[in-house]
């Protein structure tokens, strides 16, 4: 710790990340530390400045990205840095290479790894090599069923094309490289699990299961914990195969026509919703500063039947803070 007593925090891109600050808040309270949240964001004038200080800064492919996190890392004492959007996972784990004789925190895995999760198309092989079942990929030449294509590296649900006939795959032709194209599930749950592996171990300290009710514009907003033993297993399956640590999101979607179990995607950060499984009594957290602090890690489990409704709420900015 920079500042005796007390924990930095670093979001990146956590701009309306508010209840998870205060969790962390609250984590640290626990453990008789303060808890300084800073926020690094494009605008000032983000929510998450209801909990603390934001930083303005410049965009993930910034070639001054590592320069200004840095400087910002030095001028607010920080200790542990936090991604929360695709982009900002890479810059948290390169920067915490770049800075390894430091004693900034990062839970997550090395870029590389990192990466190749972003890759779709390079995740699913990697998936289907190591076992891991996941929807058949549609390959050039074969018959075409109800598809989807998900652009390669997007995030968000943002670009995905339904495609019910040969007419709407040919109007990718040419382009498939750009996707991953797998058969579609219509009729299904879908299914988040926010993780978190040890650092140090490697082992899981947390695996909490939570059905998407609700989604708007790509992010949970209705979701409910649930206690399943075939999700588990094929979540301890995938995280032994990635190798993935720290925060992870494993997104899984179960066919209620098969009753197949499939993984779809890893995030390898903290989820948007995870605050379910907090709120469950997955202490993720908890885990978070322990592992920074190089303490055990206790095993959390999610109480089943847990509902999470999110809703708006308002951050003001009035003209003296313009």
């Amino acid at each position: 710790m920079k500042r005796q007593g007390s924990i930095g925090f670093l979001f990146l891109g956590g701009a309306k990340r508010v209840t998870m600050a205060r969790m962390l808040c609250e984590a640290c309270a626990a453990r008789g530390l303060e808890a300084r949240i800073t926020g690094y964001e494009l605008d000032a004038h983000s929510a998450l400045a209801l909990e603390g200080d934001i930083v303005e800064g410049v965009r993930w492919g910034d070639p001054t990205i590592f320069a200004e996190l840095d400087d910002v890392c030095r001028e607010h004492d920080i200790d542990i840095i936090l991604p929360f959007v695709d982009g900002a996972v890479g810059i948290a784990a390169e920067f915490v290479a770049r800075h390894s004789s430091t004693d900034v925190f990062a839970p997550v895995s090395a870029r590389k790894d990192v990466d190749r999760m972003f890759d779709k198309c390079a995740a699913a092989d990697f998936f289907e090599t190591h076992g891991l079942p996941v929807p058949a990929t549609y390959r050039t030449g074969a018959p075409c069923g109800k598809l989807i294509a998900k652009p390669r590296f997007g995030s968000a649900s943002k670009g995905i094309v339904m495609i019910d006939g040969l007419h709407k795959l040919y109007e990718l032709k040419g382009h498939e490289d750009r996707y991953l194209i797998q058969e579609r599930i219509d009729n299904r749950d879908e299914i988040t699990v926010d993780c978190y592996v040890g650092m140090r171990t490697g082992e899981p300290a947390a695996i909490s299961p939570r059905l998407r009710c609700e989604v708007s514009g790509g992010e949970v907003v209705r979701t409910e914990t649930f206690a399943d033993a075939r999700v588990t297993e094929l979540v301890e399956r995938t995280l032994a195969a990635t190798g993935l640590r720290g925060a992870v999101t494993v997104q899984l979607i179960h066919d209620l026509d098969t009753d197949r179990l499939l993984l779809m995607e890893i995030n390898p950060r903290l989820g948007g919703g995870a605050v379910a499984s907090v709120h469950a009594g997955a202490d993720l957290p908890g885990l978070i500063i322990d592992d920074a602090l190089g303490k055990p890690l206790a095993r959390q489990c999610a109480t089943p039947g847990v509902e999470t409704v999110r809703y708006l709420a308002d951050a003001v900015f009035y003209p003296e803070q313009k």
